[in-house]
């Protein structure tokens, strides 16, 4: 895993052992940034689920003001931490350890760009869904990584499904506020 572009362009980051983490495939990361290329200088990002931290990582990268990693495994905040040194961006990024849950129920942040992707099996794409949403930016995107298997629904809240990617396996749902 690298990061493709930006200031930490090649920079190596590392994983997580194990099976509960699935790192985004390096094709399917950059054809994500390619649809959002110009709503990440100067925004908010969240980084739910955030795993090696990757994706946000890349976004500080690309120019975004600040990144929030959560994820409720301590070896993955670890993992986090660590990549976020090697890429030179902690002074930009506040890691949480904690599930979705605990962590919408009480943050207040207001984000322009938020990345799902929770382990595709857990059924808790939808709900997280749902719960980020209070927490977007009037002109917030978010962006949901799921297998085939996850049909999402065209509206949530003040959101509405824009754009569905299907990169092999993986499918990226792209939701925008007040988008028809």
């Amino acid at each position: 895993m690298r990061i493709i572009t930006g200031t930490a362009r090649g920079r190596r980051l590392i994983s997580p052992e194990g099976m509960d983490v699935r790192p985004t495939p390096e094709r399917v990361k950059e054809a994500l940034f390619s649809s959002i290329q110009f709503d990440i200088e100067g925004r908010r990002v969240l980084d739910l689920f955030a795993g090696s931290g990757q994706l946000g990582i890349e976004a500080l990268s690309r120019g975004a003001e600040s990144a929030v990693f959560v994820d409720m495994s301590a070896e993955s905040v670890k993992v986090v931490k660590h990549n976020l040194e090697v890429s030179g961006f902690t002074e930009k990024a506040r890691v949480y350890q904690s599930d979705y849950a605990s962590f919408t129920a009480v943050n207040r942040g207001e984000y322009d760009i938020a990345f799902l992707d929770p382990p595709y099996k857990s059924g808790l794409l939808e709900p997280a869904l749902k719960a980020v949403c209070p927490l977007m930016s009037d002109y917030g995107v978010i962006l949901c990584e799921h297998p085939e298997t996850v049909v999402l629904p065209d509206t949530v809240g003040d959101f509405s499904a824009v754009r569905r990617y299907r990169y092999g396996k993986v499918f990226i749902t792209s939701y925008r506020k007040g988008a028809e």
